[in-house]
């Protein structure tokens, strides 16, 4: 007599067991992902450390700027950078940014009064920063990227003033939209950037301002600040801007006015002999 093998019993409680293995793998990833955040967290803390001390050493910011808090896991204080700096670059908050430039702007009012009310220059704050026209009819012969002798004293004046200042300074040329086309430049553009360069190249002269600090661009026509359809709105097109702006990035090794002038002594001087 045959003995019956009993059947084996189907169970529905299979899936607990993958369903444990999922909870494993994913609590095992969670464990990575925290061990990975914790060392970058570290390595963050040691660049912080470096970017202050390379602050500090170069005199830029007090002693007081860098401050120790306790580490959020109770270890060892870690110091803790100003909310203004940001990875190595020198960025000021935009409420000091602000009034540091409100402050310049009325001291370029002190010192180029005669200009303001001859309406050879204008200064009035833009969307980047600060901005200085110098208008042709006051600084330049008609087509002529060559300022005139007796605006230099008042270049110099200007100069001295915002090499004390701690900004950027972009000088963009502007012109009308009439066209050009002389012994000299064939466009509007070449005269526009040349302004721009020759008036980077008087200012490097000077020996008061570091090249690392300047920088030119020729624009044309195309940023008109009055309309082209009447000889006043072209004249006031026709300018120079100086625009000064809040700096957006740290030189570790900040070099002379004399010797920053090297490269931009060499462009420049391609430049005129490529114009004359």
């Amino acid at each position: 007599m045959r003995s019956r093998v009993p059947r084996s019993r189907v169970t529905h409680d299979r899936w607990l067991v993958s369903y444990a293995d999922f909870i494993t793998l994913l609590f095992a990833f969670f464990v990575v992902l925290y061990a990975f955040a914790r060392s970058d967290q570290k390595k963050q803390q040691e660049i912080t450390v470096s970017v202050d001390q390379a602050f500090r050493s170069l005199g830029i910011f007090p002693g007081s700027s860098r401050h120790l808090s306790p580490a959020p896991d109770g270890g060892s204080e870690k110091a803790v950078m100003p909310m203004n700096i940001v990875m190595g670059e020198d960025v000021l908050a935009p409420a000091r940014v602000k009034e540091d430039l409100e402050g310049l702007r009325r001291e370029m009012q002190q010192t180029l009064s005669n200009e303001v009310a001859t309406h050879t220059v204008s200064i009035q704050m833009g969307r980047d920063g600060l901005v200085i026209s110098l208008r042709e009819a006051g600084f330049f012969p008609s087509g002529s990227a060559t300022p005139r002798a007796e605006t230099l004293p008042t270049l110099r004046r200007l100069v001295a003033t915002l090499s004390r200042s701690p900004f950027d300074l972009r000088i963009e040329g502007h012109t009308d939209n009439v066209p050009i086309h002389n012994a000299e430049f064939d466009s509007n553009w070449e005269l526009s950037s040349a302004r721009a360069t020759r008036m980077a190249r008087i200012f490097l002269d000077m020996k008061t301002m570091s090249a690392d600090r300047l920088s030119a661009a020729g624009y044309a026509e195309f940023h008109p600040v009055a309309s082209n359809d009447t000889a006043e709105g072209r004249a006031q097109n026709r300018r120079v801007d100086l625009v000064v702006l809040p700096r957006t990035r740290m030189n570790f090794s900040v070099p002379s006015a004399a010797t920053a002038a090297g490269p931009w002594q060499k462009i420049t001087d391609e430049t005129s002999e490529t114009a004359n």
